[in-house]
């Protein structure tokens, strides 16, 4: 049987150990560890001795001798000529319970950033920004990454080029240049972790804290993160018919230095940005010595008429930083985006960049840039084209027979969503929650909105990765949860 302990040790191990539980050693390490932190013993008191310890709890010399070795290395106790002491250590012993201490504080600027009600699973139906996951060719994109696992060999395990694989931005801007007329070289284009990275990467290198942003209202929220996130001064700028909607009083009154819109498909609410009003925002960033951030969200997946151009290629050197994303194109957690940088960025942006991003993700690099090449990518977006197309007609269709509550409809020439608008005694919050629990994701309108107004109540419905045979079930149990969610004030009927 054990033999009792004598001095500190009785509050050392105050039990035996578990011979069938963890391995003796690190049993015996995490207790005498416990014990010191938690103030058990003082700083100086003598630890028994290895023969002494071994003997009373039944276990091997060995296994004592190497928990003290360990403890001495990670500097909670001091070996001498005297025997093995506890060290003094220079942070307070913890506390539990009641008197446990409040934890450091965070960054004051992260109150800014509100949570969106929960959007559901990527696979809960009529989620916006979802591709149709079940129709990637991934067969043929597993091909491509083992091809590029093979030929990178084991230089592939190691960081990259921090602009990216050279492979892909040369892929991605003869890409670019003839989807979407957007002027540039390889030497422009910046692999990021997608469209957000990109975004607050421009937030962090082009302003100082307190400068100010215009960002579209309502508008992408992960934009408006990161704008809080740099410490920068928000102002929202409303969306008409015709996108971002700001004239000479705006600028004269604070002008930005950034202003980030999504000209060709804005989101949520899916307008396009005028050309004279792409012209004028370039002339006035000009002007004021500003730079516009081009999130071209949505733009390869444009249902009627041709392709609208980048506002970046619109004249030549535009104040434009070029953003874009393959989560859409390809699928999300791929989290490959890239950002477009003017010329006349190279030079100062270089070496930050250098030192702010690492290269990685080199085979699904090396993958993406065959992908495209092989035109594997642009038969893929053809598809997705059509299938799109077909879905938001299907939609529409299930909206105009099912969905009896009044509304507008919005956004139905590009992208993978549809915004419905409602009245303000339809809260939109509330719908989505109750959606919540039929395994229905709709995004509230209200919810991109920096401060939203009574006309920004609706709901965003994403038909992207959601059957088109389901679309009639589910636009009826959502006409159903409108009406339920009617506030009492305006409820005129059952």
């Amino acid at each position: 049987m054990p033999q009792p302990l004598a001095d500190d040790s009785l509050v050392l191990i105050d039990a035996p150990l578990d011979k069938a539980g963890a391995p003796l050693q690190r049993q015996l390490h995490d207790r005498l560890k416990q014990a010191i932190l938690a103030g058990r013993v003082t700083p100086g008191s003598r630890l028994p001795g290895s023969r002494v310890l071994s003997e009373a709890l039944s276990i091997s010399r060995n296994t004592v001798t190497a928990v003290y070795e360990l403890l001495v290395a990670e500097g909670y106790v001091q070996s001498d000529r005297q025997g093995t002491r506890v060290a003094a250590l220079s942070r307070p012993p913890l506390r539990v319970g009641r008197d446990e201490p409040a934890a450091p504080g965070v960054a004051s600027r992260l109150s800014n950033i509100r949570i969106m009600v929960s959007r559901g699973h990527t696979t809960a139906a009529l989620r916006p920004g979802v591709p149709a996951l079940a129709q990637f060719p991934l067969a043929t994109w597993r091909r491509a990454v083992d091809r590029a696992i093979q030929q990178a060999g084991p230089a592939g395990l190691g960081y990259g080029d921090p602009f990216g694989a050279p492979a892909l931005r040369a892929a991605i801007a003869r890409h670019l240049g003839l989807s979407r007329g957007v002027r540039c070289t390889p030497a422009q284009v910046v692999i990021t972790e997608g469209a957000q990275e990109a975004v607050a990467l421009c937030a962090r290198m082009l302003t100082n804290p307190g400068d100010t942003v215009w960002i579209e209202d309502p508008g992408y929220r992960g934009a408006k993160a990161a704008m809080h996130a740099a410490d920068l001064h928000i102002v929202p700028k409303r969306v008409d018919a015709e996108g971002l909607a700001t004239g000479d009083a705006d600028w004269a009154a604070r002008p930005p230095r950034l202003v980030y819109t999504t000209p060709s498909h804005q989101y949520p609410a899916g307008a396009v940005l005028s050309v004279p009003r792409r012209l004028a925002l370039i002339a006035k960033a000009r002007q004021h010595g500003a730079w516009i951030i081009e999130d071209d969200y949505d733009s390869e997946f444009r249902h009627a008429g041709e392709s609208i151009a980048a506002m970046q290629g619109l004249v030549d050197h535009a104040p434009v930083l070029y953003v874009g994303t393959f989560s859409k194109t390809m699928f999300p957690s791929l989290r490959v985006g890239f950002m477009v940088v003017p010329e006349v960025l190279l030079a100062p942006l270089s070496p930050p960049l250098k030192e702010l991003l690492r290269g990685g993700h080199l085979h699904e690099q090396l993958a993406l840039a065959a992908f495209i090449d092989s035109g594997e990518f642009g038969r893929h977006l053809g598809r997705m084209r059509r299938l799109y197309r077909d879905r938001q007609r299907g939609l529409r269709d299930a909206l105009t027979r099912h969905f009896k509550v009044p509304h507008t409809l919005e956004g139905g020439h590009s992208g993978m969503h549809l915004t419905v608008r409602l009245a303000p005694r339809f809260p939109d919050t509330a719908i989505v929650e109750a959606a919540g629990r039929y395994g229905i994701s709709p995004v509230s309108l209200s919810g991109f909105a920096l401060h939203p107004l009574p006309e920004d109540n609706g709901l965003v419905l994403g038909y992207g990765n959601t059957p088109i045979e389901l679309y009639e079930p589910l636009v009826r149990r959502l006409s159903q949860l409108v009406r339920a969610a009617e506030t009492p004030a305006h409820n005129s009927g059952p």
